[in-house]
């Protein structure tokens, strides 16, 4: 191959984040099997009964449905290439589904963010603004929300897909065990100032709003809760506790995987390293479902109902 190229359909990418757990890929074939189908089936039987039940098709219960929707498609775009990958001798991606994969996974953390956020606004108004609920939170507002959750992350990383599609690459390897954009540009032999701002420009974009604003909701909500009787604040705390505890597993899993990506310390274990990097789309999408479907007495009591 040319030490550059940008003949992209014929440029296939060696992921060799692998490399170093080839002894023991049966083992992890078979907990990727089985965190992958138990993410199927934890988030389709929540989906299933919120969509099936007509009560529940209120804000709340939509953001929720809209979240696990989001984390299977987050799982897909990780676990069916990863586990092919554990049963290959060798592990290669062409350069377009490298880039696709990317976008998937990237646009699945960014609209997480904004579902949260979104969930936020529901629970603040909720609490805080009781009277205007039904106003403030109808179900064409709902639909504008998930449609912007959804729509804007596409935009704003479909312009950083394009941009490092134009690149000339002279390396092929990525020591990954899935495909991101920050790895891919690193390949790069020309200059990636450009793709580097925007880079920072969508992390600043795609994080820090919905982190200001959840925090900001939650501190409204907490001052709302001091002021109201004891049992104002446990039916408040009922139904913002799962969010709570959602919004902040996934700041943390995110976290490690932004740090483990940039930091690329070779102190860190390689095993250790490869669970930090699937932390964000292993831990939210497995635990979601569990902690609604135990928090939440509505989805509980409907679980029960559904396998009766």
């Amino acid at each position: 191959m040319d030490s550059y190229s940008t003949n992209f359909t014929n440029i296939y990418l060696t992921l060799e984040g692998l490399v170093d757990l080839e002894h023991y890929r049966y083992v992890y074939f078979m907990f990727t099997l089985t965190a992958y189908i138990m993410i199927i089936y934890f988030n389709t039987v929540i989906i299933t009964v919120i969509f099936r039940n007509k009560h529940l098709h209120e804000p709340m219960y939509i953001f929720i449905a809209a979240l696990l929707c989001n984390a299977l498609f987050g799982s897909t775009a990780l676990y069916p290439k990863l586990l092919t990958d554990l049963l290959s001798e060798k592990q290669t991606v062409s350069y377009n589904g490298c880039l696709f994969q990317a976008f998937c996974l990237y646009n699945y953390a960014s609209s997480e963010f904004t579902l949260l956020s979104a969930m936020a606004y529901d629970r603040y108004v909720s609490i805080c603004k009781p009277l205007h609920y039904t106003t403030l939170v109808k179900m064409s507002t709902v639909r504008k929300l998930l449609f912007l959750s959804w729509f804007l992350p596409s935009c704003e990383l479909g312009v950083g897909i394009i941009l490092s599609y134009q690149l000339q690459l002279c390396k092929f390897k990525l020591n990954r065990i899935y495909c991101d954009n920050y790895s891919i540009v690193k390949l790069s032999c020309k200059e990636t100032s450009l793709n580097n701002i925007y880079g920072l420009f969508i992390f600043i974009v795609a994080v820090f709003p919905p982190l200001i604003f959840i925090i900001y909701s939650y501190l409204c909500i907490f001052a709302v809760c001091l002021k109201n009787s004891k049992d104002f604040r446990r039916k408040a705390l009922q139904t913002c506790l799962p969010h709570l505890i959602i919004f902040i597993n996934f700041s943390v899993n995110m976290s490690f995987e932004i740090i483990n990506n940039r930091a690329e310390s070779k102190q860190i274990p390689h095993i250790i390293a490869m669970i930090l990097s699937v932390e964000y789309v292993l831990i939210p999408p497995l635990f979601n479902p569990i902690i609604y479907g135990l928090k939440l007495q509505e989805i509980n009591n409907n679980i029960k109902k559904m396998f009766k």
